[in-house]
């Protein structure tokens, strides 16, 4: 993983959605679309880094959290505004998808 994507638990979840802006990425080592999206969550990350926290989520570790939030499919990318769901995108995005998508959750 990137240096500014942060790896998340069902432990420090909350910790790091709470406030502000973030984009997580469920996903899973033996997902191959999961390991497509990867070089775009790093590249999102290195530019968001200070404004939105970019993580991921291997479901695989962190069931609590995956079930808490219905994630069926994977990847699935939430967004999140202090603490809340404002979007959920599910399957292998583009780039320009994804940094639209926190661009307007910034606002």
């Amino acid at each position: 993983m990137a240096g500014n994507v942060k790896e998340l638990t069902d432990r420090d979840f909350l910790e790091n959605v709470k406030t502000g802006v973030a984009l997580v990425d469920f996903w899973a080592p033996w997902c191959a679309p999961c390991r497509a999206q990867g070089p775009v969550i790093d590249k999102l990350a290195d530019a968001f880094a200070g404004k939105a926290v970019i993580g991921k989520i291997n479901v695989d570790e962190n069931a609590e959290v995956a079930n808490k939030f219905q994630v069926m499919n994977i990847p699935t990318l939430i967004i999140f505004k202090n603490g809340r769901e404002i979007g959920r995108l599910i399957g292998l995005q583009q780039e320009a998808d994804l940094s639209a998508s926190i661009q307007k959750a910034l606002l």
